[in-house]
């Protein structure tokens, strides 16, 4: 090579490295400036936002990127301090600086204190809250609000803030309120090498829980799962449950994940896993006892977007040994439609029974099955035509399932004779044999068909047609407790009604209603008893009174008759009373006559019950809303002085009817 091209050389690569080394040099010198700048840029930025004195006592670089800050303070105008830190030791990206931001490599902060309080209508906080009225308002934009979008923006900023490494140690947050304390201590957190660990102790009111917190996380996947441990024997619970709701809800392990975040065409989608282990609930509308879950868990996949909100069909929801698919959305776009639909694999039976949490159904622990079971439910309401209510469910055996072990409750007893207890706001008040040997007790036979099918009209029509549940009346009810926005009506079928009675309490939890299902299911599936048997169990021991049980009982009480010699008027007034047998009274004046109100109910179920051919035109032309008292009934609601004993108002008009007026 010649030389002189080789001295050209030498000289361009000296003339490259002498300007990298004047560059070098003149960062290393104006460095200090630039972080000066930097930080009062941050500082001038977060005064003009919000009405506070933000103060960096001293901001110096120690070694070539590491920056030292100290005695941080954040005080809001006219109020106490919201934040102090002792020092934050940060390693910065050295190309951010140049761009007016800090981009950390890693952080250690020491003795952080965060302190908010209120006092009546003053606080130190509020401020980060309210809106920036500076801003201009958009007049075409859409008022509706993109979730997504949202929740896109603060994940994407909190994964992009995540430094490689962290350290922090005595970190305290505090809140204070004259009817609220909640104090938080972290005497340590760090993330090193995608591993989170930490240890925290949260004091709310008289309530503490001293946890253990270890994870993992990977910023650049957006992806976390961090796990909460019980440091103690006490267990994680959940505080203001018991003040808000009047429940608990405790555990001893929680693991939460977010695996996968996708935001596309205005939709975000995430996935994750979130487990619980030693779950305890309780709740007067759950359970009367304590509920206890070994293990639940969801591998989730969820939506949102604008005016949505969706759980895929992908998600998974695990109670111990049993699983099943969930897809649930709430669109709100023109009107605001619910979704819910549920579906299982085949599992095996006894997996099933064996994966109810305990203290959840009571009647069922204990219960060993063979074969398989697979269920399916599907739920769509919209609430602007609630009437059109979808509500399907189905639970499919297979062909060889079969109980082999009942749980506390033994289904079987309802072949024969057994003792039954009745119970009033649950206590027991009476007890009596369901058979034979009671004098009270009617076969099914000597009870007049007249009472048995205005029963059968009146609460449950299709109960010799159905497999125990009539699904039209049950979505009926649901429209009806959506449009109420409470529970006014059950849509209970007789077999339900059975059920209820003899093997469960009378108080309306979530857990009596799906156990009183799965009883009824079992009942009618299995074919444990014909429909004739369990109408006739019904008939003889649903409450028609004070202390009176079954239609023997009440055909004596009200009429000083036997069961099979009750005529239609009879029948009819029997049948209305049995939804609120306690307000027998309100039936009747102080004379002994059926009030004017009751004409109406005797017009309805006369005239289906003529329209089905369970009665005549005849029978039901002549129906008068009228009934005769003898015994009992008439000492209890007879309180008019001149009435005597006999009730001629039937009499009277047959008279008049014969009479031609």
């Amino acid at each position: 090579m010649d030389q002189r091209l080789k001295k050209r050389i030498l000289i361009g690569v000296g003339v490259v490295l002498g300007f990298f080394l004047i560059l070098l040099i003149s960062l290393l010198v104006f460095r200090s400036s630039l972080l000066s700048y930097t930080v009062n840029r941050v500082v001038e930025k977060v005064e003009n936002r919000y009405p506070v004195d933000f103060n960096i006592g001293k901001a110096e670089f120690n070694g070539l990127t590491s920056v030292i800050l100290s005695d941080i303070t954040l005080v809001p105008h006219g109020q106490p301090q919201l934040f102090r830190t002792d020092s934050v030791h940060a390693t910065v990206g050295f190309r951010s600086l140049f761009k007016g931001r800090i981009v950390l490599r890693s952080l250690d902060v020491a003795n952080g204190y965060l302190t908010a309080v209120k006092d009546g209508d003053q606080n130190n906080f509020a401020f980060l809250f309210k809106k920036d009225d500076t801003q201009p308002v958009d007049t075409t934009a859409k008022t509706d609000r993109n979730y997504g979008e949202l929740l896109n923006r603060v994940l994407e900023t909190a994964f992009d803030n995540v430094p490689d490494q962290v350290d922090f140690s005595n970190l305290n947050v505090t809140y204070t309120s004259p009817n609220r304390v909640i104090d938080v201590k972290m005497p340590f957190l760090t993330i090193e090498d995608g591993n989170i660990a930490s240890q925290v102790s949260i004091r709310t009111d008289s309530l503490i829980n001293n946890l253990i917190v270890k994870g993992t996380i990977d910023p650049r996947d957006y992806n976390i799962m961090a796990s909460l441990y019980t440091a103690d024997t006490s267990g994680i619970r959940l505080p203001y449950v018991k003040e808000k709701f009047d429940g608990i809800v405790a555990f001893d392990t929680l693991h939460l994940g977010l695996n996968e975040k996708r935001y596309r065409r205005d939709r975000l989608t995430v996935k994750g896993r979130a487990m619980v282990n030693n779950l305890l609930l309780n709740h007067e509308k759950l359970s009367d006892e304590n509920i206890y879950l070994k293990e639940g868990a969801v591998d989730y996949v969820v939506s949102l977007g604008q005016n949505l909100f969706e759980v895929d069909s992908l998600t998974e929801v695990r109670v111990n040994k049993a699983r099943a698919n969930v897809y649930a959305s709430y669109n709100n776009a023109d009107s605001k439609i619910i979704a819910l639909k549920v579906r299982t694999e085949a599992l095996p039976a006894n997996d099933f029974f064996e994966s109810l949490p305990n203290g959840l159904f009571e009647t069922l622990e204990g219960i060993q099955a063979e074969g398989k079971l697979q269920y399916k439910m599907n739920f769509h309401v919209n609430l602007d035509s609630v009437e059109r209510v979808v509500f399907d469910s189905d639970l499919d055996a297979s062909e060889d399932f079969r109980v082999v072990k009942w749980g506390k409750a033994n289904l079987d007893k309802l072949k024969g004779p057994f003792m039954h207890t009745m119970y009033e706001y649950g206590k027991p008040i009476r007890t009596f044999m369901v058979g034979p040997s009671n004098p009270f007790y009617a076969p099914i036979g000597q009870i007049s068909p007249y009472l048995r099918n205005a029963v059968l009209t009146a609460e449950d029509a299709g109960f010799y047609s159905h497999k125990g549940f009539h699904e039209e009346a049950f979505r009926q009810a649901i429209a009806t407790n959506i449009k109420n926005r409470e529970f006014v009506r059950g849509g209970s079928t007789i077999s339900m009604q059975l059920v209820k009675n003899v093997f469960l309490t009378r108080k309306k939890t979530v857990s009596r209603k799906v156990e009183e299902a799965i009883i009824v299911w079992l009942i009618e599936n299995l074919e444990i008893v014909s429909k004739n048997r369990m109408f006739e169990i019904y008939l003889n021991i649903i409450e028609w009174g004070p202390d009176v049980y079954g239609a023997k009982d009440a055909s004596r009480f009200y009429f000083g008759k036997q069961p099979s010699e009750l005529n239609l008027a009879e029948s009819i007034f029997l049948t209305s009373i049995i939804p609120s047998p306690k307000r027998y009274r309100s039936s009747f004046d102080s004379y002994g006559n059926l009030r004017s109100w009751k004409s109406g109910y005797y017009r309805l179920i006369g005239g289906i019950m003529a329209r089905r051919g369970l009665i005549s035109q005849a029978e039901y032309e002549n129906l008068q809303p009228n009934v005769r008292l003898y015994g009992r009934a008439r000492d209890l609601i007879v309180t008019a002085p001149d009435a005597d004993y006999e009730d001629t108002t039937e009499f009277e008009l047959e008279t008049i009817d014969m009479l031609g007026f």
